[in-house]
C-alpha cells in the first residue's frame, strides 16, 4: 500500500473470508465471550510507470484518520490469490452470506501482531453465526519481503486463520477499497439481492501496543452484532487509522 511521510507508522493489507455452508444466525456477544489483542499500519507498493498515483497514495496514507469511503459504499469486485491454497477468491464467493468483514492485514505490522490471535478468535466466533470474512495483504515485497506469499501462508497456519488471506500484489484492490493502514475494517451488509454496502470502518477497539488498554474486539464485535441482528450500526464509529 502507501507508505506515510514523515515516519508515521505505515499499514498492510489482508482478504480472509468465511465457509460456504452459512449457519444459522445468533445474536450473543462476542465481547462477552472473548479477549483481543493489538494494532498496526503497511508501507507501499506503487507500480514505477505510475508517478501520480504513488503521490496520491503518500497523500491519503499521511492523513490523520481514515476517509477514503463513506458509509453506504458498495464493495469492489476482487480476484485474489490465497497463498496457502493456491485458490482464487472473488466477491462472488460471498454473495450467500448477510454480511461481510473486509480486513486488510499484513504480517510485519506491529498493530496486526498486536491482534492476530483476538483477530481469528473473533471471525471463528462470528464465521458460526452466519458473517463471511477475508484478509488481504497488499504490501510490496521490495520494501518488507517478510509480508511475501510464502510468509503469508506460513502467518495464516501458524495463527490457524479461519478466514482466507489474499495476496493484493499489485495494491489495485486495496485502492479500490480506500484502505490505507493495516489493520483496517470493512463490514458490509447485504439486503436480498442487493449489493454489499459498508456499515462499518472503524477501529477493533482501543487498545494499542503502546498502552494498556485490554484488547476486546469491542466496536468491530458490537458493528457485527448489530448487522447480523438486523439492527442499525451507529453511524458515529472511531476511526483505525489515526497515524502520528
Amino acid at each position: 500500500m502507501a507508505v506515510a511521510a514523515g515516519g508515521a507508522t505505515t499499514a498492510g493489507v489482508r482478504l480472509f473470508s468465511a465457509p460456504r455452508t452459512l449457519p444459522a444466525i445468533r445474536t450473543s456477544s462476542f465481547v462477552t465471550t472473548l479477549s483481543f489483542s493489538k494494532l498496526g499500519s503497511f508501507p507501499g507498493r506503487v507500480r514505477s510507470n505510475e508517478p501520480a498515483r504513488k503521490k496520491l497514495l503518500v497523500i491519503r496514507a499521511s492523513r490523520t484518520e481514515s476517509q477514503g469511503v463513506s458509509l453506504g459504499f458498495r464493495a469492489p469486485n476482487f480476484q485474489l490469490p490465497e497463498p496457502l491454497t493456491g485458490k482464487t477468491w472473488t466477491l462472488e464467493d460471498f454473495e450467500s452470506y448477510p454480511a461481510l468483514l473486509v480486513m486488510f492485514i499484513c504480517n510485519h505490522c506491529p498493530f496486526v501482531k498486536h491482534l492476530k490471535k483476538d483477530i481469528a478468535k473473533l471471525s471463528n466466533f462470528y464465521m458460526k453465526k452466519g458473517l463471511a470474512v477475508v484478509a488481504i495483504s497488499s504490501n510490496s515485497v521490495a520494501t518488507h519481503p517478510q509480508d511475501g506469499p510464502q510468509f503469508m501462508a506460513e502467518d495464516a497456519k501458524l495463527y490457524n486463520y479461519p478466514f482466507p488471506y489474499l495476496y493484493d500484489e499489485t495494491q489495485d484492490v486495496a485502492r479500490d477499497f480506500g484502505a490505507v493502514c493495516t489493520p483496517e475494517f470493512f463490514l458490509f451488509k447485504k439486503d436480498g439481492r442487493r449489493p454489499f454496502e459498508l456499515v462499518y470502518h472503524g477501529q477493533f477497539d482501543d487498545s494499542r501496543p503502546s498502552n494498556s488498554v485490554p484488547v476486546t474486539g469491542r466496536d468491530l464485535s458490537l458493528a457485527i452484532d448489530s448487522v447480523l441482528s438486523g439492527q442499525p450500526v451507529p453511524s458515529v464509529q472511531k476511526p483505525r487509522c489515526i497515524l502520528p
